[in-house]
């Protein structure tokens, strides 16, 4: 007699439940989404907010971990450190920059049509990386998040789309702008558990 084979476990329901796993884990991003935007606001703590609704994110999708207030805040208080609020410093230098450099391609200085897209392309490696770092562990290493994304092109490239669809969707709706900070952290979650899984397996 053959057995009958168990559904996956994204695939099993409860008695009356109408959505799967995959239903539960948006609605758990979009909740960390808010916490995390609520958590970054003193700018400084961007990067810990993050990294821990990464953290948070990965468990849940990989471990089954329930998504809980409670969890959530410890993983942020883990992050809470010198070297996390240090680089919480980094974006708002990069923003000077970027306001700088745009004032310098509404300029009539030389070479100023090259600056656009050279500083598109700065900015969104920025953010590539600076993910990627905040989804290692709980310590932030910028260095690694670099490494990362060179020695990963297509994980880095999947990322990259994310970061430019969130930055369109928060220019066409700003109302978006809080729920957007979950499915990055997810999708830096998920592409640096890939790259993981691909550099075992190999």
């Amino acid at each position: 007699m053959e057995r009958a084979t168990a559904p996956p476990p994204a695939d099993r329901r409860e008695p009356g439940e109408l959505f799967g796993a995959g239903f539960t884990l948006f609605a758990d991003m979009l909740v960390l989404s808010l916490a995390t935007t609520v958590a970054s606001l003193p700018v400084v703590t961007a990067p810990a907010a993050f990294a821990a609704a990464s953290a948070t994110l990965r468990d849940s999708a990989v471990d089954g971990a329930a998504v809980t207030a409670r969890g959530y805040l410890r993983r942020l208080r883990a992050r809470l450190t010198g070297r996390f609020l240090a680089a919480g410093l980094l974006p708002p230098l990069l923003l000077v920059v970027v306001l700088v450099d745009a004032a310098l391609v509404h300029s009539a200085l030389p070479g100023a049509a090259l600056v656009a897209p050279a500083l598109a392309l700065t900015v969104l490696g920025a953010a590539v990386a600076g993910l990627r770092a905040i989804a290692l562990d709980t310590r932030l290493r910028l260095r690694a998040g670099v490494r990362r994304s060179l020695a990963d092109p297509r994980g880095s490239a999947l990322l990259a789309a994310g970061v430019l669809l969130a930055a369109l969707l928060a220019w066409a709706i700003p109302l978006l702008v809080p729920l957007l900070a979950g499915p990055l952290a997810l999708a830096a979650a998920a592409v640096e558990h890939r790259h993981g899984g691909a550099r075992t397996a190999a």
